[in-house]
């Protein structure tokens, strides 16, 4: 594939001529969700192509979503969809990227959908990396398409990119450029907190610094608690850093959330600000900050901004508060915790901690090390021996 840098130009030149297209791969609950809030945008410039198996099924769900925005007031975008395109095959993958040369493609795809992991996961083994053969399987075949297509689209990955986008680069493939959600729908929680810690009603000019792993997103949000572990945090307010206990912010963040689908709102709206915060710097000149999770390969989540750097649109880790070295030693032991201890070398090397609760809880052995080669072979092996059972015992 292009560069980042490359393809940032091409999309650059498509903002400017008014010509910008989102290509959403899935239509599940996150790609209906994103739909919904691009067509809400009323931005006349943007087009979106939906991608998948089944067409009706798609096409349905775009009319009930065009139909409804229009009837607010807002549509301004043309939708297309193209059905038969499996993502077991790469080839027609590769096919529609070449068809529709979109200037941003989201992947919203899982390997099991209609299923929150984490259900399974958290009261069981108490950490989520258990399944990062299953977010990378689909997409490690959509960045293959994308490498194929040598498209110039900048690429959105919406699965456990903590882990996913180091996987994938650490084994020399094309990765996503950017991970959308984990990080992302903890600091949202952090703004509302620290906003009511210092007694203030516009919580959206709370500014936030923040570095975290997968685990914390989890345990910060369901039990305002970070299990002992120090991370990267600094509130502003004013123009001015405020003092407030970490400890209080993080009880604070521990806030009612639906368990359903309704959830993949959050994963849906930080897509939408990925590709709205590049829009926006491009048509502005402003550097937007982004919180994103396995953002250049790194494990973990980072502040990244988006914008210009001598007159060259790019995107990097932002530093200014915190050094990268503080940011990934906060990431990796915050990952350790979600059962991922490293991913090195195309190799992602699961916890001995996680082995072992995954063969008290679950009666299965997990390899200690997936090569990239064995994927698929071990997103089957959890589908088969740990979720298809677990969901038999609730049935």
């Amino acid at each position: 594939m292009k560069t980042l840098q490359q393809r940032l130009q091409t999309l650059e030149n498509h903002i400017k001529s008014g010509n910008v297209k989102v290509m959403i791969i899935g239509l599940g609950s996150v790609g209906a969700y994103l739909l919904d809030y691009l067509i809400s945008r009323a931005d006349p410039a943007l087009s979106i192509v939906a991608v998948g198996r089944d067409e009706q099924k798609m096409q349905t769900k775009v009319n009930i979503a065009r139909i409804s925005a229009l009837i607010r007031g807002v549509n301004k975008t043309h939708i297309e969809v193209q059905g038969g395109v499996d993502l077991d095959d790469t080839d027609s993958v590769t096919a529609a990227i070449k068809k529709h040369k979109p200037d941003f493609i989201v992947n919203s795809s899982r390997a099991y959908p209609g299923l929150k992991y984490g259900s399974i996961s958290w009261a069981n083994v108490r950490a989520y990396g258990i399944w990062s053969p299953l977010a990378i399987r689909f997409t490690k075949n959509v960045m293959a398409a994308c490498d194929a297509a040598d498209t110039d689209a900048v690429v959105i990955n919406t699965s456990y990119s903590d882990a996913v986008i180091p996987w994938l680069k650490s084994a020399g493939k094309a990765y996503p450029d950017f991970g959308s959600g984990n990080l992302n729908h903890l600091v949202p929680r952090i703004q509302y907190a620290a906003a009511e810690m210092l007694g203030v009603k516009d919580f959206w000019n709370v500014d936030v610094m923040f570095a975290a792993g997968h685990f914390h997103d989890v345990c910060i949000s369901k039990e305002g608690q970070t299990e002992g572990v120090p991370l990267p945090l600094k509130i502003y307010y004013g123009g001015e850093e405020k003092q407030l206990a970490q400890d209080e912010i993080f009880a604070r963040c521990k806030i009612p959330m639906p368990v359903d689908q309704t959830r993949n709102m959050m994963n849906a709206s930080s897509n939408c600000r990925i590709i709205t915060a590049l829009i926006d710097a491009i048509r502005t000149h402003e550097t937007q900050r982004l919180f994103i999770p396995g953002f250049d390969g790194n494990i973990g989540g980072y502040p990244v901004l988006v914008g210009y750097k001598e007159d060259k649109l790019g995107a990097w880790i932002d530093q200014s508060v915190f050094t990268f070295e503080e940011m990934n030693t906060a990431d990796r032991a915050s990952m350790a915790l979600d059962g991922v201890e490293d991913v090195r070398d195309g190799t992602l090397i699961y916890t001995d901690a996680l082995i072992q609760k995954a063969q008290k809880a679950f009666g299965v052995t997990l390899p200690k090390q997936v090569a990239f080669d064995d994927i698929d072979k071990t997103a089957r092996f959890i589908i088969d021996e740990i979720i298809t059972p677990q969901l038999a015992k609730k049935a």
